[in-house]
């Protein structure tokens, strides 16, 4: 859900940036069409302006009064310089030139008039506009500077473009992120909470169970009652802790003590904490380590310890009695595989049928497994879970070299 909801607003922020950006370009190509095109003063086509004025062959006429707007004039100057004709040029504009002054003005100014020039058979015609109207710039440009401009203002376009969707995604991604923790808060409260609140009433519960279960005067079938309510309250402690673990796992907010481990000390120690622990009648456990050292791991002992302890459970809580659990480790390449299996002394499996195993540990069997597979994860491994003959569990972990 929230690898979702982020994709979305990424999606959402990278709409609106190629939207902003599409625009935004559409916009440019409309001013420079709006000011360079349709027949505004400056972009006036000079050939047409050549064209309306005609030598009739003893004075000039000309018929593009309404191609010039308001402000423009136009003169024509023969082969020798002189204006021989004129249509609403200002005082200040001269009458003779120079071929250095139509070098000038043709690049430049004429008299501080921005003007532009034609030439023809019978001279130069040159159009001007008010002053101030009109900037004007000798640009000189290498050709292949040139042909590159396009790529560049192309890849500049697209780094801006790339900045802006990565800032974006930078802070949609804090958003999310702040919000998954507020989340990840209100969760842990309420689940901090409520573990308080059921720990007590179950300690009563466990408390008088246990008294019950050795009072000299209850009858076998009471004391057997009070034997499984004191049982299944444990069970109902362990869920609650596990519970609290898988959230804290969930939310990156259990800390881990990693330290050296030799796996065949820890899984012997591990072996007799669960066998003192009262394993359950009917069930034989066996160990299968090899005789050659085993790599050494870093690991928070909590941690596995949990996992193991959680692993062998399942065996005795989901297998009938006469179920054998062999727990063992070995070596696989820069892996070290913990495994456990589960199955009658003849080798099969005697699960909860109704309930089948998933591969990733998640399935009908609750928290434990699952726990199983986020500790595997929180160390830079994971738990493969087997339903078959027999169930396996294997966790693969990394060696240390």
């Amino acid at each position: 859900m929230k690898l979702r909801s982020l994709l979305k607003g990424a999606m959402l922020v990278t709409v609106s940036a190629l939207l902003i950006a599409v625009v935004a370009l559409l916009g440019l190509i409309a001013f420079v069409y709006y000011n360079s095109n349709g027949g505004r003063d400056w972009n006036t086509p000079m050939e047409e302006l050549s064209d309306a004025l005609v030598w009739d062959g003893t004075a000039y006429t000309f018929a593009g009064d309404a191609l010039l707007e308001e402000g423009r004039w136009a003169m024509l100057l023969s082969q020798e310089g002189q204006v021989v004709w004129s249509f609403r040029k200002p005082e200040d504009v001269p009458e003779q030139y120079t071929v250095s002054d139509v070098a000038s003005f043709t690049r430049w100014y004429l008299s501080d008039y921005p003007v532009q020039s034609w030439v023809r058979e019978d001279g130069l015609l040159v159009v001007g506009s008010p002053k101030g109207s009109i900037w004007k710039h000798d640009i000189a440009m290498n050709t292949e500077a040139l042909l590159q401009t396009p790529i560049w203002f192309l890849a500049f376009f697209l780094l801006a473009l790339g900045s802006v969707l990565g800032l974006a995604w930078l802070a949609v991604g804090r958003w999310f992120r702040q919000d998954q923790q507020v989340r990840d808060a209100a969760r842990s409260n309420w689940i901090n909470g409520v573990s308080h609140d059921i720990r007590t009433p179950l300690s009563v519960v466990m408390g008088y169970a246990a008294q019950l279960e050795e009072a000299p005067d209850l009858t076998p079938e009471h004391r057997r009652q009070a034997s499984a309510i004191r049982t299944q309250s444990q069970v109902i402690r362990d869920l609650v802790n596990d519970l609290n673990l898988t959230m804290r796992l969930d939310c990156e907010m259990q800390a881990l003590r990693k330290e050296p481990i030799q796996p065949a000390v820890f899984l012997r120690q591990a072996a007799a904490d669960f066998l003192n622990g009262g394993m359950g009648a009917g069930f034989d456990f066996e160990m299968d380590l090899p005789e050659t050292p085993l790599p050494e791991i870093e690991a928070d002992p909590f941690l596995l310890r949990r996992a193991v302890n959680n692993l062998l459970t399942n065996c005795v809580r989901h297998n009938a009695p006469g179920c054998s659990i062999c727990l063992g480790a070995r070596a696989a390449g820069k892996e070290l595989i913990l495994w456990i299996e589960g199955g009658t002394a003849a080798g099969k499996l005697q699960p909860d049928s109704s309930r089948p195993l998933e591969s990733d540990g998640g399935a009908a069997h609750g928290t434990g497994l699952r726990l199983v597979a986020q500790i595997a994860a929180a160390h830079g491994g994971k738990a493969e879970f087997h339903s078959g003959t027999p169930y396996r569990c294997e966790l693969r972990l990394p060696a240390k070299g």
